[in-house]
């Protein structure tokens, strides 16, 4: 449940900040349950052995535990003025989530945005979670989870490129974007668009370190439909490395989802490389989805990931999940899931985000959990 705060505690609280709104709202989700997989690794990396079994307490089956504060101000005229503060964290350890810095997590990690929107759309800048998750997410009938999902068979893509997981600084694509300025625009016969703009900020190197991607969404008639573009410079990079703004990270999202009555069917294709080096990053991802409401509060909903090294034939993975949500009441939600990859070559496409696989190993993976919001 969403709670107000006066402006005499946001005050208390963001010592020196101006209160020009009624209230602040707290809000905030805990996401957790117990994770049985039958193989895991250490790391991400290409030579990580396979540790065995693995029974765990884990945060995340649906999506990542969070927190955050948001406000706004209305200046008349249809227009206001927002800001949003929101990061991850992990409920077993109390952990921040990672930010873009390897090894160095960040209490906002998710939003940290100012923004306007009126009649024209919306506009923020800021870290945010980019405009392509949420056309994903529109897309697939798992709806982009933290488990068996294109969400996760979009990060084995990443893996595959040398992701190490220490970031969100990925080779492919993005969750987040620091520095971002997105545009979203209103609805028009269903079609809206979204584009987004991240500087670098790196001295004498204009390309260095920037992002830019575009998205087309329609939606109507039952149907989502989604088109992405997305483009990166120095995605990745090594340490000590000095940006240069080379071009190597590049993403392009095609995907649907129908609804009619209470079945749900979604499909996708991506392909994502490295365009200074399609030697070293060149993949596709091809999805299938389908979901049935039982009742208002029961679903179950499955998924099909297959992703290809165009690279290396040898190097293939093929993904399976399904899982049930029961909405024990309206803010809390039990779940249980269940599903299976099978990798091969070099590939180490995972089930769970967060919880790695060897290179090369079959494993299924199987997870109970509660998701509650506050």
């Amino acid at each position: 449940m969403k709670r107000s705060i006066p402006c005499l505690a946001a005050l208390l609280t963001f010592s020196g900040a101006a209160c020009a709104q009624g209230s602040v709202t707290l809000y905030g989700v805990l996401d957790a349950g117990l994770l049985y997989q039958s193989t895991s690794a250490a790391s991400f990396a290409p030579n990580a052995p396979n540790l065995g079994k693995v029974y765990r307490y884990k945060d995340g089956g649906i999506y990542a535990s969070y927190w955050g504060l948001k406000g706004s101000e209305e200046l008349g005229g249809g227009y206001r003025v927002n800001f949003r503060l929101q990061g991850t964290f992990d409920s077993g350890t109390g952990r921040f989530g990672l930010s873009d810095t390897p090894g160095v997590p960040a209490q906002f990690n998710q939003f940290a945005t100012l923004g306007v929107s009126g009649p024209f759309g919306t506009f923020n800048a800021g870290r945010q979670i980019v405009p392509m998750v949420y056309a994903m997410f529109e897309t697939d009938v798992r709806g982009a989870q933290y488990f068996g999902s294109i969400l996760t068979a979009w990060l084995g893509m990443n893996q595959a490129a040398g992701w190490p997981g220490t970031s969100t600084n990925g080779p492919i694509g993005a969750l987040y974007d620091s520095n971002a300025l997105v545009y979203e625009s209103p609805r028009f016969y269903g079609a809206s668009v979204a584009l987004e703009y991240a500087p670098g900020g790196v001295p004498g190197e204009f390309q260095g370190g920037t992002r830019e991607s575009a998205v087309l969404k329609y939606s109507n008639y039952g149907l989502n439909a989604s088109a992405v573009y997305y483009n990166g410079h120095d995605a990745n990079p090594l340490p000590g490395v000095p940006p240069s703004g080379l071009n190597n990270n590049r993403l392009v999202y095609l995907g649907a989802m129908y609804t009619f009555r209470d079945f749900s069917v979604s499909g996708s294709y991506s392909r994502g490389k490295n365009p200074a080096n399609t030697a070293r990053a060149d993949y596709d991802l091809w999805s299938a989805g389908l979901g049935y409401r039982f009742t208002p509060v029961l679903k179950v909903t499955s998924g099909f990931y297959y992703l290809k090294d165009k690279n290396n034939s040898a190097n293939h993975s093929s993904e399976f999940a399904v899982g049930t949500e029961y909405n024990v009441s309206k803010r809390t939600l039990a779940y249980a899931q269940v599903g299976y990859v099978d990798n091969h070559g070099t590939m180490n496409q995972t089930i769970v985000y967060g919880q790695p696989v060897a290179p090369g190993e079959s494993t299924t993976a199987a997870m109970i959990g509660l998701r509650h919001n506050f």
